[in-house]
């Protein structure tokens, strides 16, 4: 099951539609030179649940590193990786309503997902039953382990989250579950796009560009990782969990 954090009290005024992300990213700490690097204080080994949820909880405060990352659309999912190395990887996810990942698991990572604007839905499925759901609002936080199945939607036009995965995301479980309680699994590429498996062939996902050069974001080491995993310099495009 995932672990939740009670909102930070800096945040809970941000409420489900009430401002455009530009007016709340503008306000927020406009004037403050920018921060160390947040990446490079991480330990070189993978982070534990707790870990990770401090990290996402430490850079929703730090809006100069992802604000200028941020994008909404309704046909397109929009996300953008913020950093990854061989122990960690962080995301930047912003939603509508119609945004849904669709059931799926993290394969072996452990993860945290903080939401500093607007509302997300988190399900999990329950076989035989009705699905629970939880309304996760600006300025909480939950994290999970790798065992951890859901299904995150957009639950305001505003939401906007940032996401951490250690190790870092590579495959991840997408499920199918029929009216009659069935499931099958499929694995997938952290590059590919994840949606339900039933969706419309037309509704995707868009994948943001991510400077090395901006502030935090610099790699602290390459691992020997696929395409799409390194950073240097480069705009590069690549998928994204949930």
């Amino acid at each position: 099951m995932s672990e939740r954090a009670q909102p930070f009290a800096e945040l809970t005024d941000v409420t489900a539609g009430a401002r455009a992300a530009t007016g709340v990213l503008a306000a927020t700490d406009a004037a403050a030179p920018a921060p160390a690097d947040p990446f490079r204080a991480l330990p070189e080994r993978n982070l534990d649940k707790r870990e990770l949820q401090a990290l996402v909880d430490e850079l929703a405060a730090r809006p100069c590193l992802w604000r200028e990352d941020v994008a909404f659309s309704d046909t397109e999912r929009h996300y953008a990786s913020l950093h990854r190395d061989e122990h960690v990887d962080v995301w930047l996810l912003c939603w509508t309503r119609r945004n849904d990942t669709g059931w799926h698991d993290h394969d072996i990572s452990s993860g945290a997902v903080r939401v500093v604007q607007g509302v997300l839905t988190e399900s999990n499925p329950r076989i035989g039953g009705e699905h629970p759901a939880t309304a996760v609002g600006a300025g909480s936080s939950f994290c999970f382990g790798p065992d951890h199945i859901h299904r995150l939607t957009g639950a305001t036009d505003d939401a906007i989250s940032v996401h951490a995965y250690s190790p870092p995301l590579w495959r991840l479980g997408q499920y199918d579950i029929t009216e009659d309680g069935l499931m099958r699994r499929v694995s997938v590429s952290y590059a590919d796009e994840l949606r339900p498996l039933d969706a419309p062939a037309g509704l995707t996902t868009r994948g943001s560009t991510r400077r090395s050069d901006h502030p935090g974001k610099q790699q602290r080491k390459q691992g020997e990782e696929g395409e799409g995993s390194r950073h240097t310099g480069a705009r590069t495009t690549v998928g994204s969990g949930g």
